[in-house]
């Protein structure tokens, strides 16, 4: 049996070309090739990041840039946000050694993966961590908690290299695979929708965090195509009946007139 494909390597808003020409080197290190960009804040290509690449220019040539989070990793089924802070999230956070080998098995099983890193100075926001199914920290010491971008992107990638070297049995998951990221973010946009017509987010200005909390329950679910499509089911029903609910009611006003 081939090696499983390596994960896709997102870097959310990276400031500097020199970082990402040095996370495309340590990728083709250790044999990753798939690098994403999410609005690179000098835009792209550039110059400088092939200069520090140090030949490793099929990565960079095959760069995909997208203007958000949600874009990048809408055709994945497995992505872990990779952060020194967990946030408020209740998700589970793993080393990377721990990381790289489900992202291993879930690949092994056909499923695409990926890892998310956030910039050089403000790291992932609390909303895109939510589109994510887990949190990889590296365990390093506190007194000096500072790692730049390759060198997070590095570790990983080391940890996904010695799972291929070794050549271990995957653990093949049992079940329908999980469904895609861009089929549950449709899911949580539509339950957000009818919850926010229903009157659900009160307090308004609490309408972001409880949105983030309902997307980090749900998405420790791992749900299914088929769960998608039947929770989407238990939205319009819940929401039809409410219209009638609703029309009940303004008839029975208009009677009453």
């Amino acid at each position: 049996m081939s090696d499983p494909a390596p994960p896709v390597i997102i870097l959310d808003k990276p400031q500097l070309a020199d970082n990402i020409g040095a996370v495309a080197r340590v990728m083709a290190n250790f044999g990753l090739s798939e690098l994403r960009l999410v609005a690179p804040r000098d835009g792209w290509p550039q110059d400088r990041a092939w200069a520090t690449a140090s030949g490793a220019d099929w990565v960079l040539d095959g760069v995909r840039v997208f203007d958000t989070v949600a874009e990048a990793v809408a055709d994945l089924n497995t992505v872990f946000s990779t952060t020194a802070r967990p946030r408020e999230t209740r998700m589970p956070v793993r080393t990377p050694r721990e990381s790289m080998r489900l992202l291993y098995d879930d690949r092994a099983s056909g499923l695409t993966v990926g890892l998310l890193f956030g910039g050089e100075r403000a790291g992932l926001e609390t909303t895109d961590i939510a589109l994510t199914q887990g949190i990889v920290t590296i365990p390093i010491d506190p007194k000096h908690h500072s790692l730049n971008l390759a060198q997070a992107v590095a570790i990983n990638a080391y940890e996904w290299r010695t799972l291929i070297l070794d050549a271990p049995p995957p653990r093949f998951r049992e079940g329908d695979p999980p469904a895609s990221n861009e089929l549950l973010v449709g899911m949580y946009e539509h339950l957000e929708k009818e919850l926010d017509e229903g009157g659900f987010f009160h307090p308004p200005e609490k309408k972001r965090s409880m949105s983030q909390n309902l997307r980090v329950m749900l998405g420790r679910a791992g749900f299914s195509e088929q769960e998608v499509a039947t929770f989407r089911g238990v939205i319009h029903a819940l929401a039809k009946g409410r219209g009638r609910v609703l029309a009940k009611l303004a008839a029975k006003k208009a009677a009453e007139k």
